[in-house]
């Protein structure tokens, strides 16, 4: 299993994989699937280059994608995980612990003191997942762009609690 950082030349299996998870997971992203599969060829190199926000990682088995993360600045300029995802068949793996921490290491390269992240206080296995990532809920919420009707509470992790967590898997 390679954890790397999608380059310009992976914007195909960008587009695969992104397009899969809004397929599999469509209320659980901030883009609809049809917004996402509209993007030109151009705008998923511009999305795999990584030279800035978003960034994102692929996690992949043989070359074959299996899971993503990605990271942005959100309308306050705090570093946001977005786009976590990990096809079914590898879930419970250290797959997304591993993603998380290509996250945490990009923030803390860059200066950021906190991580933020959206998720729907009902996505029970998710709450527990980001939370033994050091990960807690914050009194702020967020309407999910793509699905209004979803109400997103927002979760927060510190330098210090994110560095002393993520020993454990999925």
């Amino acid at each position: 299993m390679i954890i790397r950082e999608t380059e310009p030349q992976d914007w195909e299996i960008l587009r695969s994989i992104r397009l899969q998870a809004l397929s599999a997971s469509p209320t659980a992203f901030g883009v609809r699937y049809e917004d996402a599969a509209n993007n030109s060829d151009e705008r998923w190199k511009v999305l795999a280059s990584s030279q800035h926000p978003p960034y994102f990682w692929l996690a992949l088995e043989q070359e074959m994608p299996v899971g993503m993360v990605g990271a942005s600045l959100d309308e306050r300029r705090r570093f946001t995980l977005i786009g976590m995802w990990v096809n079914p068949q590898w879930r419970g793996t250290d797959i997304a612990q591993r993603l998380v921490q290509q996250v945490k290491a990009r923030a803390t390269k860059l200066g950021f003191a906190h991580i933020v992240l959206g998720v729907s206080p009902e996505n029970a296995r998710a709450v527990r997942f980001y939370q033994r990532q050091g990960f807690a809920f914050i009194e702020e919420y967020e309407w999910l762009n793509s699905h209004p009707y979803i109400r997103l509470q927002l979760m927060k992790c510190s330098d210090s609690e994110c560095s002393e967590s993520g020993n454990t898997t999925v």
